[in-house]
């Protein structure tokens, strides 16, 4: 039995109908084997951040090479450096194993303003063999060179302490650039990424 509105046909036999909703499209994925940074560059490897208004990053199982190391995001704007100017803001959430404390509130020694860093995106991931973070992070028109590219992320890992905790980050902000955005790259804080792969998606 199929979900119709207002005559239109909504769902059809547990299916969204043609014309309805968004499609994501594999683009390419890299994966991590004691890697400095892993970078998706427009024009290289399939990659075109023309092609869609908004793309979505997947990072999986990212373990740190280095205890107490976070994933971070930087941007190119045309040049060969990833150094894009930033606004960001951040939000924290945790709660740690034996729940004898847990917090939730905004995060400003994370932020950036104006900067060109890099953007952090994940905890201080333990390097224990069972630890490792994984999230999303969004990018929305990375080709206009009208108005600033707005990113989202969201990740989720396990915090190094002790005790471990669970700990979710909400970063979010825009590259405060009118040039195209034609590079991402991914980095830990510090060392290298030891395992993990991160997959790039067009939404349409």
């Amino acid at each position: 039995m199929g979900l119709i509105s207002n005559g239109t046909t909504i769902f059809d036999a547990g299916a969204m109908a043609a014309g309805l909703g968004s499609s994501m499209t594999f683009i390419k994925k890299l994966t991590a084997s004691g890697s400095g940074t892993l970078s998706f560059v427009h024009g290289s490897g399939g990659v075109d951040f023309s092609t869609y208004k908004e793309y979505v990053f997947t990072y999986n199982n990212i373990h740190p090479a280095t205890n107490g190391a976070q994933l971070t995001i930087n941007f190119r704007d045309g040049g060969t450096a990833y150094d894009a100017t930033k606004t960001t803001t951040v939000f924290d959430s945790y709660n740690k194993e034996d729940g004898s404390a847990a917090a939730l509130g905004y995060n400003g020694s994370k932020d950036l303003a104006q900067g060109t860093g890099a953007q952090i995106l994940t905890v201080d991931i333990k390097d224990d063999n069972d630890a490792s973070a994984s999230g999303i992070v969004t990018l929305f028109n990375p080709s206009s060179t009208t108005f600033a590219k707005h990113f989202i992320g969201d990740s989720q890992g396990m915090g190094d302490g002790s005790p471990p905790y669970s700990h979710r980050r909400m970063a979010g902000g825009y590259a405060n650039v009118t040039a195209a955005i034609d590079g991402v790259q991914f980095a830990m804080s510090s060392g290298n990424i030891d395992v993990g792969d991160i997959c790039l998606y067009g939404i349409s």
